[in-house]
Protein backbone atom coordinates (compact mmCIF):
# COMPACT_ATOMS: atom_id res chain seq x y z
CA UNK A 1 0.00 0.00 0.00
CA UNK A 2 1.32 3.46 -0.82
CA UNK A 3 0.32 6.86 0.42
CA UNK A 4 -1.06 8.16 3.68
CA UNK A 5 -2.03 5.66 6.31
CA UNK A 6 -0.08 2.66 5.00
CA UNK A 7 0.94 0.20 7.65
CA UNK A 8 4.53 -0.77 6.95
CA UNK A 9 7.79 0.42 5.52
CA UNK A 10 9.21 -1.49 2.51
CA UNK A 11 10.04 -5.14 3.22
CA UNK A 12 13.42 -5.48 4.91
CA UNK A 13 15.40 -8.70 5.06
CA UNK A 14 18.92 -9.20 6.38
CA UNK A 15 17.82 -9.35 10.01
CA UNK A 16 18.56 -13.02 10.73
CA UNK A 17 21.72 -12.06 12.62
CA UNK A 18 19.83 -9.60 14.79
CA UNK A 19 19.84 -12.17 17.55
CA UNK A 20 21.89 -13.03 20.60
CA UNK A 21 24.75 -15.47 20.09
CA UNK A 22 23.24 -17.97 22.50
CA UNK A 23 20.15 -18.23 20.32
CA UNK A 24 22.34 -19.55 17.51
CA UNK A 25 24.38 -21.88 19.70
CA UNK A 26 21.12 -23.28 21.14
CA UNK A 27 19.80 -23.58 17.59
CA UNK A 28 22.75 -25.75 16.61
CA UNK A 29 22.22 -27.86 19.72
CA UNK A 30 18.53 -28.31 18.86
CA UNK A 31 19.59 -29.23 15.32
CA UNK A 32 22.07 -31.86 16.49
CA UNK A 33 19.66 -33.30 19.08
CA UNK A 34 16.66 -33.38 16.75
CA UNK A 35 14.61 -31.06 18.95
CA UNK A 36 12.22 -29.61 16.41
CA UNK A 37 8.75 -30.37 17.78
CA UNK A 38 6.21 -27.53 18.00
CA UNK A 39 6.84 -24.99 20.75
CA UNK A 40 4.72 -22.18 22.19
CA UNK A 41 6.50 -19.03 23.33
CA UNK A 42 4.63 -16.24 25.16
CA UNK A 43 5.66 -12.58 25.08
CA UNK A 44 4.46 -10.62 28.11
CA UNK A 45 5.45 -7.96 30.64
CA UNK A 46 5.95 -9.38 34.14
CA UNK A 47 4.89 -6.26 36.02
CA UNK A 48 3.70 -2.76 35.20
CA UNK A 49 6.06 0.11 36.02
CA UNK A 50 4.90 2.17 38.99
CA UNK A 51 4.09 5.11 36.69
CA UNK A 52 1.93 3.12 34.28
CA UNK A 53 -1.64 2.02 34.89
CA UNK A 54 -1.65 0.18 31.56
CA UNK A 55 0.53 -0.47 28.54
CA UNK A 56 -0.47 0.03 24.92
CA UNK A 57 0.52 -2.96 22.79
CA UNK A 58 2.37 -1.85 19.66
CA UNK A 59 4.88 -3.12 17.11
CA UNK A 60 3.09 -6.25 15.90
CA UNK A 61 2.95 -5.29 12.24
CA UNK A 62 6.68 -4.60 12.24
CA UNK A 63 7.34 -8.05 13.71
CA UNK A 64 5.13 -9.84 11.19
CA UNK A 65 6.81 -8.06 8.31
CA UNK A 66 10.23 -9.02 9.60
CA UNK A 67 9.26 -12.65 10.19
CA UNK A 68 7.96 -12.97 6.63
CA UNK A 69 11.29 -11.79 5.25
CA UNK A 70 13.65 -13.54 7.66
CA UNK A 71 16.55 -15.08 5.72
CA UNK A 72 20.21 -15.91 6.29
CA UNK A 73 22.09 -14.20 3.47
CA UNK A 74 25.35 -15.49 2.07
CA UNK A 75 27.34 -12.85 3.97
CA UNK A 76 25.59 -13.87 7.19
CA UNK A 77 26.62 -17.48 6.74
CA UNK A 78 30.19 -16.45 5.87
CA UNK A 79 30.38 -14.46 9.09
CA UNK A 80 29.03 -17.34 11.18
CA UNK A 81 31.54 -19.68 9.57
CA UNK A 82 34.35 -17.31 10.56
CA UNK A 83 33.41 -17.69 14.24
CA UNK A 84 34.47 -21.38 14.20
CA UNK A 85 31.48 -22.30 16.35
CA UNK A 86 29.12 -23.80 13.79
CA UNK A 87 29.35 -26.92 11.63
CA UNK A 88 29.09 -26.82 7.85
CA UNK A 89 26.04 -29.09 8.11
CA UNK A 90 24.29 -26.63 10.42
CA UNK A 91 25.19 -23.65 8.25
CA UNK A 92 23.72 -25.43 5.21
CA UNK A 93 20.52 -25.90 7.20
CA UNK A 94 20.47 -22.20 8.05
CA UNK A 95 20.79 -21.37 4.37
CA UNK A 96 17.25 -22.64 3.82
CA UNK A 97 15.85 -21.24 7.06
CA UNK A 98 12.37 -19.72 6.86
CA UNK A 99 9.91 -18.89 9.61
CA UNK A 100 6.96 -21.25 9.12
CA UNK A 101 5.13 -20.74 12.39
CA UNK A 102 1.91 -19.14 13.57
CA UNK A 103 1.36 -16.05 15.68
CA UNK A 104 -1.62 -15.02 17.79
CA UNK A 105 -1.58 -11.50 19.20
CA UNK A 106 -3.68 -8.73 20.69
CA UNK A 107 -4.35 -6.00 18.12
CA UNK A 108 -1.97 -3.07 18.20
CA UNK A 109 -3.37 -0.19 20.22
CA UNK A 110 -4.97 -2.52 22.79
CA UNK A 111 -4.31 -1.81 26.50
CA UNK A 112 -2.57 -4.72 28.20
CA UNK A 113 -1.54 -5.49 31.77
CA UNK A 114 0.99 -7.54 33.72
CA UNK A 115 1.44 -11.20 32.68
CA UNK A 116 -0.99 -10.92 29.77
CA UNK A 117 0.41 -12.37 26.54
CA UNK A 118 0.92 -9.59 24.00
CA UNK A 119 1.60 -12.32 21.47
CA UNK A 120 2.21 -16.05 21.36
CA UNK A 121 4.33 -17.83 18.77
CA UNK A 122 3.73 -21.47 17.82
CA UNK A 123 6.46 -22.90 15.62
CA UNK A 124 9.10 -25.63 15.48
CA UNK A 125 11.33 -25.03 18.51
CA UNK A 126 14.39 -23.73 16.57
CA UNK A 127 12.29 -21.20 14.63
CA UNK A 128 10.49 -19.89 17.70
CA UNK A 129 13.79 -19.68 19.59
CA UNK A 130 15.77 -17.78 16.96
CA UNK A 131 13.30 -14.88 16.73
CA UNK A 132 13.31 -14.09 20.47
CA UNK A 133 15.66 -11.10 20.30
CA UNK A 134 13.98 -9.58 17.25
CA UNK A 135 10.43 -9.97 18.57
CA UNK A 136 11.27 -8.66 22.04
CA UNK A 137 13.19 -5.69 20.67
CA UNK A 138 10.45 -4.49 18.34
CA UNK A 139 7.46 -5.05 20.62
CA UNK A 140 9.33 -3.57 23.60
CA UNK A 141 10.38 -0.43 21.73
CA UNK A 142 7.02 0.44 20.24
CA UNK A 143 5.02 -0.56 23.32
CA UNK A 144 7.16 1.71 25.51
CA UNK A 145 6.76 4.56 23.03
CA UNK A 146 3.05 4.12 22.34
CA UNK A 147 2.30 3.85 26.07
CA UNK A 148 4.11 7.13 26.72
CA UNK A 149 2.50 8.87 23.77
CA UNK A 150 -0.98 7.81 24.87
CA UNK A 151 -0.40 9.53 28.21
CA UNK A 152 0.63 12.74 26.47
CA UNK A 153 -2.41 12.63 24.21
CA UNK A 154 -4.60 12.10 27.27
CA UNK A 155 -2.95 14.99 29.12
CA UNK A 156 -3.43 17.29 26.11
CA UNK A 157 -7.21 16.81 26.31
CA UNK A 158 -7.93 16.94 22.59
CA UNK A 159 -5.25 19.48 21.69
CA UNK A 160 -2.70 18.59 19.07
CA UNK A 161 0.52 16.84 20.06
CA UNK A 162 3.42 16.88 17.59
CA UNK A 163 6.42 14.53 17.71
CA UNK A 164 9.68 16.49 17.91
CA UNK A 165 11.77 13.64 19.34
CA UNK A 166 13.94 12.22 16.55
CA UNK A 167 17.16 14.12 17.26
CA UNK A 168 17.57 12.81 20.82
CA UNK A 169 16.16 9.33 20.38
CA UNK A 170 18.38 6.28 20.62
CA UNK A 171 19.16 5.60 16.99
CA UNK A 172 17.44 5.69 13.62
CA UNK A 173 15.23 2.65 14.18
CA UNK A 174 13.88 4.05 17.45
CA UNK A 175 13.10 7.40 15.82
CA UNK A 176 11.31 5.97 12.78
CA UNK A 177 9.45 3.18 14.61
CA UNK A 178 8.71 5.66 17.41
CA UNK A 179 6.91 8.00 15.03
CA UNK A 180 4.79 5.03 13.96
CA UNK A 181 3.97 4.14 17.58
CA UNK A 182 3.15 7.77 18.38
CA UNK A 183 0.74 7.94 15.44
CA UNK A 184 -1.05 4.78 16.57
CA UNK A 185 -1.36 6.30 20.06
CA UNK A 186 -3.01 9.48 18.73
CA UNK A 187 -0.14 11.94 18.20
CA UNK A 188 -1.14 14.40 15.47
CA UNK A 189 1.99 14.52 13.33
CA UNK A 190 5.75 14.11 13.32
CA UNK A 191 8.69 16.27 12.35
CA UNK A 192 10.48 13.09 11.18
CA UNK A 193 10.36 13.19 7.39
CA UNK A 194 11.71 9.66 6.91
CA UNK A 195 8.93 8.29 9.10
CA UNK A 196 6.42 10.32 7.10
CA UNK A 197 7.64 8.70 3.91
CA UNK A 198 7.84 5.19 5.37
CA UNK A 199 4.42 5.10 6.99
CA UNK A 200 2.37 7.89 5.43
CA UNK A 201 2.25 9.78 8.73
CA UNK A 202 1.43 13.52 8.52
CA UNK A 203 4.59 15.63 8.86
CA UNK A 204 4.76 19.11 10.30
CA UNK A 205 7.25 21.59 11.67
CA UNK A 206 7.89 25.21 12.54
CA UNK A 207 11.33 26.84 12.45
CA UNK A 208 14.51 26.82 14.51
CA UNK A 209 16.11 29.65 16.44
CA UNK A 210 19.00 29.50 13.99
CA UNK A 211 16.75 30.82 11.22
CA UNK A 212 15.96 33.91 13.28
CA UNK A 213 19.61 34.30 14.31
CA UNK A 214 20.75 34.13 10.69
CA UNK A 215 18.88 37.35 9.92
CA UNK A 216 19.89 40.83 11.01
CA UNK A 217 16.43 41.49 12.37
CA UNK A 218 13.70 39.29 13.85
CA UNK A 219 10.96 41.10 11.97
CA UNK A 220 12.84 40.55 8.72
CA UNK A 221 13.04 36.83 9.49
CA UNK A 222 9.32 36.60 10.25
CA UNK A 223 8.38 38.44 7.05
CA UNK A 224 10.64 36.33 4.87
CA UNK A 225 9.40 33.05 6.27
CA UNK A 226 5.74 34.08 6.10
CA UNK A 227 6.15 35.10 2.46
CA UNK A 228 7.43 31.61 1.62
CA UNK A 229 5.11 29.70 3.99
CA UNK A 230 2.06 31.89 4.64
CA UNK A 231 0.28 29.44 6.98
CA UNK A 232 3.32 28.92 9.17
CA UNK A 233 4.12 28.90 12.90
CA UNK A 234 6.53 31.64 13.95
CA UNK A 235 8.98 31.01 16.80
CA UNK A 236 8.92 34.09 19.02
CA UNK A 237 11.29 33.44 21.94
CA UNK A 238 14.74 33.81 20.31
CA UNK A 239 15.40 37.16 22.02
CA UNK A 240 12.33 38.30 23.95
CA UNK A 241 9.10 36.32 23.77
CA UNK A 242 6.56 39.12 24.18
CA UNK A 243 8.51 41.43 21.89
CA UNK A 244 8.48 38.60 19.36
CA UNK A 245 4.69 38.44 19.65
CA UNK A 246 4.51 42.21 19.08
CA UNK A 247 6.53 41.80 15.90
CA UNK A 248 4.14 39.11 14.68
CA UNK A 249 1.27 41.53 15.33
CA UNK A 250 3.17 44.20 13.42
CA UNK A 251 3.57 41.77 10.52
CA UNK A 252 -0.18 41.20 10.63
CA UNK A 253 -0.79 44.93 10.34
CA UNK A 254 1.58 45.15 7.37
CA UNK A 255 0.13 42.19 5.49
CA UNK A 256 -3.53 42.86 6.25
CA UNK A 257 -5.76 40.29 4.54
CA UNK A 258 -2.68 38.43 3.28
CA UNK A 259 -1.63 37.57 6.85
CA UNK A 260 -2.30 33.84 7.33
CA UNK A 261 0.13 32.84 10.08
CA UNK A 262 -1.34 29.88 11.99
CA UNK A 263 0.34 30.26 15.36
CA UNK A 264 3.18 31.60 17.44
CA UNK A 265 5.45 29.13 19.18
CA UNK A 266 6.63 29.53 22.77
CA UNK A 267 9.70 27.43 23.56
CA UNK A 268 11.06 28.71 26.88
CA UNK A 269 10.22 30.55 30.09
CA UNK A 270 7.00 30.38 32.07
CA UNK A 271 4.87 28.93 29.30
CA UNK A 272 1.60 29.40 31.18
CA UNK A 273 2.13 33.09 31.94
CA UNK A 274 3.57 33.80 28.50
CA UNK A 275 0.68 32.02 26.79
CA UNK A 276 -1.86 34.14 28.68
CA UNK A 277 -0.02 37.36 27.84
CA UNK A 278 0.46 36.37 24.22
CA UNK A 279 -3.21 35.42 23.87
CA UNK A 280 -4.32 38.76 25.28
CA UNK A 281 -2.00 40.65 22.94
CA UNK A 282 -3.11 38.70 19.87
CA UNK A 283 -6.79 39.06 20.73
CA UNK A 284 -6.45 42.79 21.34
CA UNK A 285 -4.89 43.06 17.88
CA UNK A 286 -7.82 41.20 16.32
CA UNK A 287 -5.71 38.09 15.64
CA UNK A 288 -7.94 35.57 17.39
CA UNK A 289 -7.24 33.09 14.59
CA UNK A 290 -3.54 32.89 15.51
CA UNK A 291 -3.05 29.96 17.85
CA UNK A 292 -0.41 29.34 20.51
CA UNK A 293 1.95 26.39 20.14
CA UNK A 294 4.11 25.41 23.14
CA UNK A 295 7.28 23.32 23.28
CA UNK A 296 10.42 22.99 25.34
CA UNK A 297 10.96 20.13 27.81
CA UNK A 298 7.32 19.14 27.97
CA UNK A 299 5.93 15.87 29.29
CA UNK A 300 2.44 14.76 30.32
CA UNK A 301 2.82 16.23 33.80
CA UNK A 302 3.89 19.65 32.49
CA UNK A 303 1.07 19.64 29.94
CA UNK A 304 -1.40 18.69 32.64
CA UNK A 305 -0.18 21.51 34.86
CA UNK A 306 -0.45 24.05 32.04
CA UNK A 307 -4.00 23.06 31.25
CA UNK A 308 -4.92 23.00 34.93
CA UNK A 309 -3.81 26.66 34.97
CA UNK A 310 -6.12 27.20 31.97
CA UNK A 311 -3.17 28.29 29.84
CA UNK A 312 -4.58 29.16 26.38
CA UNK A 313 -2.35 26.74 24.47
CA UNK A 314 -3.69 25.06 21.34
CA UNK A 315 -0.96 22.53 20.55
CA UNK A 316 2.16 20.99 22.04
CA UNK A 317 5.47 19.91 20.54
CA UNK A 318 7.02 17.09 22.57
CA UNK A 319 10.54 15.79 22.02
CA UNK A 320 12.84 13.93 24.36
CA UNK A 321 10.27 12.99 26.99
CA UNK A 322 8.13 11.13 24.48
CA UNK A 323 10.97 9.97 22.26
CA UNK A 324 12.84 8.05 24.93
CA UNK A 325 10.02 7.79 27.50
CA UNK A 326 12.23 9.38 30.11
CA UNK A 327 10.23 8.31 33.17
CA UNK A 328 9.78 4.67 32.04
CA UNK A 329 12.36 3.87 29.35
CA UNK A 330 12.11 0.07 29.69
CA UNK A 331 9.73 -2.73 30.62
CA UNK A 332 10.28 -6.07 32.34
CA UNK A 333 9.38 -7.86 29.12
CA UNK A 334 9.90 -11.59 28.64
CA UNK A 335 9.60 -14.16 25.83
CA UNK A 336 9.32 -17.55 27.45
CA UNK A 337 8.80 -21.16 26.43
CA UNK A 338 5.33 -22.14 27.64
CA UNK A 339 4.86 -25.47 25.85
CA UNK A 340 7.02 -27.97 23.96
CA UNK A 341 5.93 -31.14 22.20
CA UNK A 342 2.46 -30.78 23.66
CA UNK A 343 3.59 -30.45 27.29
CA UNK A 344 3.38 -27.30 29.39
CA UNK A 345 6.75 -25.81 30.33
CA UNK A 346 7.73 -23.29 33.01
CA UNK A 347 10.53 -22.08 35.25
CA UNK A 348 10.83 -22.52 39.00
CA UNK A 349 12.96 -19.39 39.44
CA UNK A 350 11.78 -17.13 42.26
CA UNK A 351 9.82 -14.07 41.15
CA UNK A 352 9.69 -15.08 37.48
CA UNK A 353 6.60 -17.24 37.03
CA UNK A 354 5.45 -18.51 33.64
CA UNK A 355 1.87 -19.41 32.80
CA UNK A 356 2.24 -22.63 30.78
CA UNK A 357 0.60 -23.55 27.51
CA UNK A 358 -1.15 -21.52 24.86
CA UNK A 359 -3.37 -18.88 26.44
CA UNK A 360 -6.19 -16.45 25.83
CA UNK A 361 -7.16 -13.13 27.44
CA UNK A 362 -10.87 -12.58 28.09
CA UNK A 363 -11.82 -8.93 28.61
CA UNK A 364 -15.12 -8.17 30.35
CA UNK A 365 -17.15 -5.01 29.71
CA UNK A 366 -19.60 -3.21 31.96
CA UNK A 367 -21.44 0.05 31.29
CA UNK A 368 -19.26 0.75 28.25
CA UNK A 369 -15.97 0.32 30.11
CA UNK A 370 -13.46 -2.49 30.53
CA UNK A 371 -14.29 -4.24 33.81
CA UNK A 372 -11.50 -6.79 34.17
CA UNK A 373 -9.50 -9.50 32.41
CA UNK A 374 -9.15 -13.24 32.85
CA UNK A 375 -6.05 -15.00 31.54
CA UNK A 376 -7.16 -18.50 30.60
CA UNK A 377 -6.15 -21.47 28.50
CA UNK A 378 -6.52 -21.01 24.77
CA UNK A 379 -9.30 -23.56 24.37
CA UNK A 380 -11.50 -22.59 27.32
CA UNK A 381 -14.55 -20.35 27.37
CA UNK A 382 -14.72 -17.43 29.75
CA UNK A 383 -16.98 -14.38 29.92
CA UNK A 384 -15.70 -11.50 27.87
CA UNK A 385 -14.05 -10.67 24.56
CA UNK A 386 -11.10 -12.92 23.56
CA UNK A 387 -8.20 -10.59 22.71
CA UNK A 388 -5.57 -12.86 21.16
CA UNK A 389 -6.29 -13.25 17.44
CA UNK A 390 -4.56 -15.35 14.75
CA UNK A 391 -2.40 -12.94 12.73
CA UNK A 392 0.10 -15.27 11.02
CA UNK A 393 -0.13 -18.84 9.76
CA UNK A 394 2.64 -20.92 8.16
CA UNK A 395 4.91 -17.88 8.15
CA UNK A 396 2.49 -15.64 6.25
CA UNK A 397 0.43 -12.76 7.60
CA UNK A 398 -3.30 -13.26 7.48
CA UNK A 399 -4.78 -10.49 5.29
CA UNK A 400 -7.89 -10.17 7.45
CA UNK A 401 -5.72 -8.94 10.32
CA UNK A 402 -3.53 -6.52 8.34
CA UNK A 403 -4.70 -3.09 9.43
CA UNK A 404 -4.15 0.33 7.96
CA UNK A 405 -2.35 2.67 10.38
CA UNK A 406 -5.30 5.03 10.51
CA UNK A 407 -7.59 2.11 11.37
CA UNK A 408 -5.17 1.18 14.17
CA UNK A 409 -5.23 4.78 15.35
CA UNK A 410 -9.06 4.76 15.50
CA UNK A 411 -9.01 1.40 17.27
CA UNK A 412 -6.60 2.79 19.86
CA UNK A 413 -8.74 5.85 20.54
CA UNK A 414 -11.80 3.64 21.05
CA UNK A 415 -9.85 1.31 23.34
CA UNK A 416 -8.58 4.17 25.49
CA UNK A 417 -12.09 5.57 25.82
CA UNK A 418 -13.16 2.24 27.34
CA UNK A 419 -10.53 2.24 30.06
CA UNK A 420 -11.91 3.13 33.49
CA UNK A 421 -11.11 6.81 34.17
CA UNK A 422 -8.76 5.97 37.05
CA UNK A 423 -6.75 3.63 34.77
CA UNK A 424 -6.69 6.09 31.86
CA UNK A 425 -5.53 8.88 34.17
CA UNK A 426 -1.92 10.09 34.34
CA UNK A 427 -1.54 9.56 38.08
CA UNK A 428 -1.18 6.03 39.52
CA UNK A 429 -4.56 4.41 40.16
CA UNK A 430 -5.48 3.68 43.76
CA UNK A 431 -6.85 0.31 42.66
CA UNK A 432 -5.11 -1.50 39.77
CA UNK A 433 -7.08 -2.83 36.84
CA UNK A 434 -8.29 -6.32 37.83
CA UNK A 435 -6.56 -9.25 36.10
CA UNK A 436 -7.02 -12.83 37.26
CA UNK A 437 -5.96 -16.31 36.16
CA UNK A 438 -8.73 -18.76 35.33
CA UNK A 439 -9.14 -21.85 37.54
CA UNK A 440 -8.30 -24.08 34.56
CA UNK A 441 -5.05 -22.25 33.82
CA UNK A 442 -4.12 -22.17 37.50
CA UNK A 443 -4.73 -25.91 37.75
CA UNK A 444 -2.59 -26.45 34.64
CA UNK A 445 0.22 -24.35 36.10
CA UNK A 446 0.05 -26.31 39.37
CA UNK A 447 0.13 -29.63 37.51
CA UNK A 448 3.07 -28.62 35.34
CA UNK A 449 4.90 -27.31 38.41
CA UNK A 450 4.45 -30.67 40.16
CA UNK A 451 5.72 -32.51 37.09
CA UNK A 452 8.77 -30.28 36.72
CA UNK A 453 9.61 -30.53 40.41
CA UNK A 454 9.28 -34.30 40.35
CA UNK A 455 11.52 -34.63 37.29
CA UNK A 456 14.04 -32.27 38.80
CA UNK A 457 14.09 -34.19 42.08
CA UNK A 458 14.37 -37.53 40.27
CA UNK A 459 17.42 -36.25 38.39
CA UNK A 460 19.24 -36.03 41.73
CA UNK A 461 19.71 -32.26 41.51
CA UNK A 462 17.33 -31.26 44.28
CA UNK A 463 14.47 -28.83 43.98
CA UNK A 464 16.16 -25.48 44.54
CA UNK A 465 18.12 -23.95 41.70
CA UNK A 466 19.83 -20.58 41.44
CA UNK A 467 17.96 -17.58 40.17
CA UNK A 468 18.10 -17.09 36.45
CA UNK A 469 19.21 -13.81 34.96
CA UNK A 470 16.74 -13.75 32.07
Amino acid sequence: MTGAGRTTAPNSNGLALFTDLYELTMLQAYFEEGLHAPAVFSLFVRRLPQRRNYLLACGLDTVLEQLEGLRFEASDLDYLASLDRFSDRFLRWLEGFRFTGSVRAVPEGTPVFANEPILEVTAPLPEAQLIETLVMNQIHLQTVQASKAARLVTAAGGRQVVDFGARRMHGLDAAVKGARAFHVAGVTSTSNVLAGKAYGIPVSGTMAHSYIQAHHDESEAFAAFARLYPETVLLVDTYDTLEGVRRVIQLGDELGDDFRVNAVRLDSGDLGALARQAREMLDDAGLQQVGIFASGGLDEYAIGDLLAQQAPIDAFGVGTSMGISTDVPDLDIAYKLAEYAGEGRLKLSSGKPILPGAKQIFRRHQDGLFAGDIIGRQDENQPGEPLLQPVMREGQRLPAHTRDLDVLRSHTAHQLEQLPPSIRAIEPADTPYPVSVSPALQAHQDAVTRTVRARYAASGQGTHGGNAND
